[in-house]
């Protein structure tokens, strides 16, 4: 099951355990369950400290396996395979029930711990979904820390009838003593403080204490982060706050030509992001939403952010890196359809889709890619691009064509998402040559049409161009005086992670130039 790298790699990590971990299998005579009990005899074999037991218990899911310790029923379940992109969830489950510590926040720690209540969590994954993950993971550490959380991660592909009878389709999809609870990526915090009630006026009032930052910036993306390293090595105290770290880019499998980078993956960027910026004295406020600015509206006060959370953080100056979000096709059905059949993306979600129709919107690159991505898994796929012709780079127009399961068509108007009350069944369009509507028999529709600048909450304070984004002048700074903005929030062309970095690292430096021109009175700090 598990080649000679992964082989290696696990058995070092088994190395620092410090207490005994049991695998209690719940198998069947299926094919799967002989995978899973080879690997299973597999990871036993690699360390002293790792016993495996068959158990037949008819209650729990079959296969399936928990990670816990002898004499005890207490850890996270996998229900299925924990390879491909959960293969990291397991290591993490193993370290983590054999006494290895997180490396989370303390304080999150004994917040877990503290949690009152009965929580039996359920997550459905996809072993290609690279936002799964982190879901997983959390509800795992969770479940490690209190007796009285439990946790079963499902791969949707062992277990398909319960991804239909639920009618799933999107992953990671979490469900709360068996009620809907989430969909998409969720980290730990996020998911700590929904299930936690008073956590969020308790964080509010905590903020709200904090003392002025000199700098501080809104969103913890690749502008974010540039501008956060960029302010700390000035000495100067920074904030950095975001609902999510890393932002857009956790939502991008592949990216290439970061340069001196060739290829890597959005996770891993926003990991070693996420790093560089813990190497400075970078005040992190994660899971936090700007709702509102405040302006300062005389020369020495502070601008202050209200959130989403009710704090409201002040700062001598402010940078605005909050990205962009993936733009809508703002049609009938699509929302009451989102996540029954509408969705954003193909790699967590595709599989989800095996053997159906589904429809690609747009005819960009990521289009593109996405079609041909899911080419190899559907049964077919139609493409609809608004305009005459594609404009995906050619190598990958090329490859889309040659496919015989995809079909193109082009000039046409999404103009209608149907279903049947629970899950979508099909997509009307507009020829926009001759005029002719055309309706399309379909399980999913993957929305590929671009980004949109998440600017909304800036109504009535900086300048915005019509489609939203902030305008700013080369040195970033906006018709606010103290107040700067970066990366694919602004009117910066070319919207490129590379572009972004550059942009953040650039208001940084034009905000450290307006502080130390600028004479602040203590009163105010």
């Amino acid at each position: 099951m598990l080649d000679s790298n992964m082989t290696l790699q696990l058995k070092a990590y088994l190395e620092k355990l410090t207490k005994p971990v049991e695998l209690v299998a719940t198998l069947d005579d299926s094919d799967k369950s002989s995978e899973i009990r080879e690997l299973l005899a597999e990871i036993a074999g690699l360390s002293d400290k790792v016993t495996l037991t068959i158990d037949n218990n008819a209650s729990v899911r079959k296969p399936s396996f928990l990670i816990t310790n002898p004499g005890s029923h207490q850890g996270p379940r996998f229900a299925g395979s924990p390879l491909g992109h959960e293969f990291t969830s397991l290591v993490l489950a193993l370290l983590q029930v054999g006494g290895h510590p997180s490396k989370e926040l303390p304080s999150l720690l004994d917040q877990i711990r503290q949690i009152d209540g009965d929580f039996h969590f359920e997550t459905y994954y996809s072993l290609t979904c690279h936002n799964c993950p982190d879901v997983v993971q959390a509800l795992n550490l969770m479940t490690v820390l209190n007796p009285r959380i439990t946790h079963t991660a499902i791969d949707g592909g062992v277990f398909q009838h319960e991804i239909q009878e639920r009618n799933i389709m999107g992953v990671p999809a979490v469900f709360l003593n068996g009620e809907e609870f989430g969909q998409g990526r969720m980290v730990l915090s996020e998911i700590v403080n929904k299930i936690d009630t008073g956590a969020s006026k308790r964080t509010a009032d905590e903020l709200s204490n904090r003392d002025a930052y000199d700098v501080l910036i809104v969103g913890s993306g690749p502008a974010g982060a540039a501008a956060a390293i960029y302010s700390a090595r000035k000495g100067i105290r920074t904030g950095l706050m975001g609902e999510r770290f890393g932002g857009q880019i956790l939502d991008t499998v592949d990216i290439e030509n970061y340069i001196s980078v060739p290829k890597t993956e959005g996770a891993k960027l926003a990991s070693a992001l996420k790093v560089h910026v813990d190497s400075y004295a970078v005040d992190v406020i994660d899971v936090q939403s700007a709702s509102k600015l405040i302006p300062a509206t005389a020369a020495g006060q502070l601008h202050q952010i209200q959130t989403n959370s009710g704090a409201l953080l002040k700062a001598h100056t402010v940078i605005i890196a909050t990205g962009a979000r993936w733009r809508n096709m703002n049609v009938p059905g699509e929302e009451q359809y989102r996540t029954r059949g509408v969705t954003y993306c193909p790699h967590c979600d595709g599989p989800l889709f095996k053997g159906k129709r589904v429809a690609v919107i747009g005819g960009g690159n990521s289009g593109v890619e996405a079609a041909i991505d899911l080419a190899g898994i559907v049964e077919h796929v139609t493409l609809l691009e608004f305009a005459p012709e594609m404009k995906a780079d050619a190598v990958l127009q090329r490859k889309v064509h040659s496919l015989k399961n995809v079909d193109i068509i082009l000039n046409a108007q999404t103009t209608e998402v149907s279903g049947d009350g629970s899950k979508l069944t099909s997509l009307q369009y507009k020829d926009r040559v001759s005029g002719s509507t055309h309706t399309l028999p379909l399980a999913g529709i993957f929305v590929q049409i671009g980004l949109l600048p998440n600017t909304h909450w800036l109504e009535g304070t900086v300048e915005r161009n019509r489609i939203g984004e902030i305008i700013i002048d080369a040195k970033c700074e906006t018709n606010i005086k103290g107040v700067f903005a970066a990366g694919d929030c602004t009117t910066v062309p070319y919207k490129q992670i590379i572009i972004a970095t550059g942009e953040g690292a650039k208001a940084s430096l034009s905000a450290f130039d307006y502080l130390i021109r600028t004479k602040t009175s203590d009163d105010n700090q």
